[in-house]
C-alpha cells in the first residue's frame, strides 16, 4: 500500500500540490479565526454532574451566580467615611444606574434586573469590604457562560470612562471578565509561541539538512498541519462545544509531528540517494520503510489522544479532536505532500547549503555529513555499548532518580482554573484578589443548595439553611428567611434576601471560609451533602462541588483512558517487534519518565518554585485534567520515537541475531534522527512557556520535560540496560503469536532485504 502510495506521488506531483495548495488556502480562511469561535469558558466539568444539574436548575429558577462582578472604590468614600456615607451613595447610586444601562442594552431587560448593588440592595455588610472603603456591584449576564463572555467584553469597553465620571474607581472581575480575558491572551500567546518556534525550529533545520530547501519542507508540512487542524476545529464547534485551550495543542503537534515525520522520510530518501538509488526509487522506498515508522507511529500517537475522548469533560474532550486531527494531518501530508514535494524539485532539494554560515553565527564546529552518522560507530553506539556493559549500576541508578524526582506527585493536590490563571497584572485577577483579601465573603465563588419546586416551609428553610451555617468551613447562609452563621439567625430577611424568592422552587446561598479549590473546600462539600435536606432533589453547586464532581468524573473514566493507550500500545510494539517482552518494557519506561515529569509538575507548580522564573500565580493546586492532558500527550510521542527505535533494533537483530550488536546499531542508526526530532519537539513546547495562562505553561513544560527525558536517559540508559539484562529474552513471543507475526509483522526493511531477514528469522525462532 505504501509502494503504491509513493509512486502515486510520483505520478501525481503536481496535481496534489495544486490541489494541497487549495486545501491550504480553504483552511486558512475557514480556520484562521477559529480562537474567535471556540468556548473559552472552560469545559472542566461533567455535565450529569450533581453540581452542573445544580447549576441548570438554578439557571431556570431564574437564579444564578453573579458572572460580571465590579469592585468599586467611591472617590467620596475616604474623605467622608467610607461607602456607607451619603456622599459616597450618591457616587455608588449612579455608577450602578449607568452599569444597569449598559448591561440593558447589551443583555436585555433579565440581566438587567440582576443587577446587584451595595447602594441599592439594602447596604448589606457581605458587598462591602472589611474597611469600608470598597462595594460590590455585580450581574448575571446570561445562562450560557460562553454568551456571558461575549457580554461582557461589549459591557466592559469604556466602563472606566463611564466610572470616572460617576466618581468612582472599578476593578472589573468574575467569571465572564476572567475568561473573556483568557481567550484574548490565547490569541495573542499563540502568535507569540509561532514566532518563537516556527524561526528557531527553522535555523535546526538547517542545521541537521544542511539545504534550505530540505530543511524548508517538514516545516510546510507542520504548517499544513496546523491549519488543517484549525479548520478541523472550526468545522466541529458547529456540533459540539470546543475549548479554545486546543488550539494550543494543535499547534504544538500539529508543528512538532510535521516536522518530525518530515525529518523521518526526508533523511531515510538520503540515506536510499546514498545507497546508489535514483531519486524516484529512493523516495517510493523512503515512503515504503520510514512511511510505515510514520503511518503505525501516527496511529499509535492518535489512539493515545483519542482516549482523551471517554472523559465526559469537553475541555478533555477537545484536546482529542485537535490532537488526532493534527497527528493523521501530519502523517497523510507526510505520505503524500512531502513525496510530491520531493519529486517536483528533484536535485535542487540539496542547493542553498546554509550550514556553515548558520554554524559559524553560532559559533559551532564545522557541520557532520547529512544523514544519520557514519557506519563504522558513533557516539550513540559508544553509549549503548559503554551502558550495556554496566546496565545493573547505570539502569538501576536513572532509575532510582526518576522515582526521587517524581515523589512529590505523592502529595499532589487538585484545583480548577479560576482568575489566577491569568498573570497578577491582569485586571480580573486583581479584582478577584480584592475579594479574596478585602470582603468577608467571595460572591461569585461560593456554594449554593437548589430544588425545583420543593414544597419546605420557611420554618423548614430556617431549620436546614441553620444546620448548614454550623458546618465547619462555612462563613454564613444566605436564604429566604435571613442570613445564619454557625448555627444562629445574624441578619434578618433585607432588599437581597428578594433574590432567593424564585417561583417553582427555592435556593440557599453558602458563603465558605476556605479556599474552594482546596481539600479543605472539598471537605466542605462532602460535609454539605450530608446534610439532611428538607427538599426533594436538592443539589449542590458551586466552586468546590464542581471540583469534587470533576475529579470523581476523571477517576471514573482514567481506567477505560489507560486501556486504551495500553492496548494500542501492545499491539503496535508487537507487529513491530513480534516480541512480547519489549512492549511491556516500552509502557513501564514510559510510565517511569511520567513519573519524573509529574513530579516536577508538583514542585514547580503547585508549589511554586519555577513561579519567579514563568511569572505565574501559585496556587497550592494543580489543575485536575492536566496531568491526564500530559499523560496522553506524551505518552503517545514517546510511543512515536519507540515504534522508530526498535523497528531500527529489531532488523539488526533479525540479521545478525546478535542482540548486543542490534542494540548498539540500532541506537547509531536513530539517534542523531530521533535526538533531532525530539529536540525540536520539545522546543515547540517550550516556545508555549511564553503564555501568560498558567495551565498552558504546565503543558509546555510537561510535555517538553517528558520528551528530555525520554530521549535522553530512557532512550540511552534504560533501553540498552534492559534489553542487555533480557538477551534474547527480549524477543521471546509464545509459538501462535510468533506464527501471527511472522505473517503479519512490521518492519522498515525493503524486498531487497527479505532473503536475510528470513535466514535471520529462522535463527530468531530457533
Amino acid at each position: 500500500m505504501l509502494a503504491r502510495t509513493g509512486r502515486f506521488a510520483l505520478r501525481r506531483r503536481r496535481p496534489i500540490l495544486l490541489v494541497t495548495l487549495l486545501l491550504l488556502v480553504l483552511a486558512g480562511a475557514v480556520g484562521g479565526a477559529v480562537a474567535k469561535h471556540l468556548s473559552a469558558n472552560g469545559g472542566f466539568d461533567d455535565p450529569s454532574s450533581p453540581s452542573l444539574r445544580a447549576s441548570a436548575a438554578l439557571q431556570q429558577l431564574g437564579a444564578g451566580a453573579p458572572q460580571y462582578v465590579v469592585v468599586v472604590t467611591p472617590h467620596a468614600g475616604s474623605a467622608t467615611g467610607g461607602v456607607a456615607s451619603e456622599a459616597a451613595t450618591a457616587q455608588g447610586e449612579a455608577f450602578t444606574r449607568d452599569l444597569r444601562a449598559r448591561v440593558q442594552a447589551v443583555a436585555g431587560p433579565q440581566a438587567a434586573a440582576s443587577v446587584l448593588s451595595y447602594w441599592t440592595a439594602g447596604k448589606p455588610a457581605a458587598l462591602a469590604s472589611t474597611d469600608g472603603r470598597e462595594a460590590i456591584v455585580s450581574a448575571r449576564l446570561s445562562d450560557d457562560d460562553d454568551t456571558a463572555v461575549k457580554r461582557g467584553k461589549e459591557i466592559s469597553k469604556g466602563l472606566h470612562a463611564v466610572a470616572a465620571k460617576d466618581g468612582v474607581d472599578i476593578v472589573i472581575t468574575g467569571r465572564a471578565a476572567v475568561f473573556g480575558e483568557v481567550s484574548t491572551r490565547i490569541e495573542h500567546d499563540l502568535v507569540t509561541a509561532e514566532s518563537i518556534a516556527i524561526p528557531v525550529t527553522a535555523i535546526l533545520l538547517i542545521l541537521v539538512f544542511g539545504s534550505a530547501i530540505a530543511a524548508l519542507l517538514p516545516l510546510a508540512i507542520g504548517v499544513l498541519s496546523i491549519l488543517g487542524s484549525f479548520a478541523v476545529l472550526r468545522i466541529l464547534v458547529s456540533f459540539t462545544d470546543v475549548s479554545v485551550y486546543a488550539t494550543n495543542l494543535a499547534t504544538s503537534l500539529g508543528l512538532g509531528l510535521g516536522i518530525d515525520y518530515g525529518l523521518f522520510i526526508l533523511t531515510r530518501y538520503r540515506e536510499e540517494l546514498a545507497a546508489g538509488r535514483d531519486q524516484q526509487d529512493a523516495i517510493v522506498r523512503a515512503v515504503r520503510t520510514a512511511g510505515r515508522t510514520v503511518l503505525f507511529s501516527a496511529v499509535t500517537v492518535a489512539a493515545a489522544l483519542a482516549s482523551l475522548m471517554v472523559f465526559p469533560l469537553y475541555f478533555l474532550r477537545s484536546f482529542a479532536y485537535a490532537g488526532v486531527a493534527a497527528t493523521m494531518i501530519s502523517a497523510a501530508a507526510s505520505l503524500v505532500v512531502l513525496p510530491a514535494l520531493m519529486a517536483v524539485l528533484g536535485s535542487r532539494l540539496d542547493r542553498y547549503d546554509l550550514r556553515k554560515p548558520v554554524r559559524r553565527l553560532l559559533r559551532l564546529g564545522p557541520p557532520r555529513p547529512a544523514g544519520l552518522g557514519p557506519e563504522d560507530g558513533g557516539m550513540w553506539h559508544r553509549i549503548a555499548s559503554f551502558v550495556m556493559k554496566r546496565p545493573v549500576i547505570l539502569g538501576g541508578t536513572v532509575v532510582a532518580v526518576l522515582l526521587v524526582v517524581g515523589a512529590p506527585f505523592a502529595k499532589v493536590s487538585f484545583g480548577l482554573p479560576d482568575d489566577r490563571v491569568e498573570p497578577a497584572s491582569a485586571e480580573a485577577h486583581q479584582g478577584a484578589d480584592l475579594l479574596r483579601n478585602d470582603f468577608s465573603s467571595n460572591v461569585s465563588e461560593g456554594l449554593y443548595v437548589v430544588a425545583k419546586g420543593s414544597p419546605a416551609s420557611n420554618a423548614q428553610l430556617t431549620s436546614y439553611a441553620t444546620a448548614l451555617s454550623s458546618v465547619a468551613g462555612v462563613d454564613h447562609v444566605d436564604a429566604l428567611t435571613g442570613t445564619f452563621a454557625h448555627g444562629r439567625l445574624v441578619a434578618p430577611p433585607g432588599i437581597e434576601s428578594r433574590l432567593f424568592a424564585t417561583p417553582g422552587g427555592a435556593w440557599l446561598r453558602i458563603a465558605p471560609s476556605v479556599e474552594p479549590y482546596s481539600k479543605a473546600g472539598e471537605q466542605v462539600v462532602h460535609k454539605i451533602r450530608a446534610v439532611p435536606s428538607p427538599f426533594d432533589g436538592a443539589l449542590l453547586g458551586g466552586d468546590s462541588a464542581q471540583l469534587v464532581d470533576s475529579k470523581h468524573a476523571i477517576g471514573g473514566a482514567l481506567p477505560w483512558a489507560a486501556g486504551i493507550i495500553v492496548a494500542t500500545t501492545l499491539l503496535v510494539l508487537f507487529l513491530f517487534t513480534g516480541s512480547v517482552v519489549l512492549p511491556f518494557k516500552a509502557i513501564v519506561m514510559t510510565l517511569l519518565s511520567l513519573s519524573a515529569t509529574f513530579g516536577v509538575m508538583v514542585w514547580g507548580f503547585q508549589r511554586g518554585h519555577l513561579a519567579g522564573l514563568l511569572g505565574f500565580t501559585p496556587t497550592g493546586t494543580l489543575d485536575t485534567t492536566t496531568p491526564v492532558l500530559v499523560f496522553c500527550v506524551a505518552f503517545g510521542l514517546s510511543m512515536d520515537y519507540e515504534v522508530f527505535l526498535l523497528s531500527r533494533i529489531r532488523e539488526e537483530y533479525v540479521a545478525t541475531g546478535d542482540n548486543e550488536h542490534a542494540v548498539a546499531w540500532g541506537l547509531e542508526r536513530t539517534g542523531r534522527l530521533v535526538t533531532a526530532a525530539g529536540g525540536l519537539l520539545a522546543l515547540v513546547f517550550i516556545a508555549f512557556t511564553s503564555s501568560t495562562i498558567t495551565f498552558i505553561q504546565l503543558l509546555g513544560v510537561s510535555a517538553a520535560l517528558a520528551i528530555i527525558i525520554d530521549a535522553t536517559l530512557v532512550r540511552a540508559v534504560l533501553v540498552p540496560s534492559f534489553m542487555r539484562l533480557m538477551g534474547t529474552a527480549n524477543w521471546w513471543a509464545p509459538a501462535p503469536l510468533r506464527r501471527l507475526h511472522d505473517k503479519i509483522g512490521l518492519s522498515e526493511a525493503t524486498d531487497d532485504d527479505g532473503a536475510v531477514i528470513a535466514a535471520g528469522q529462522e535463527l530468531v525462532n530457533a
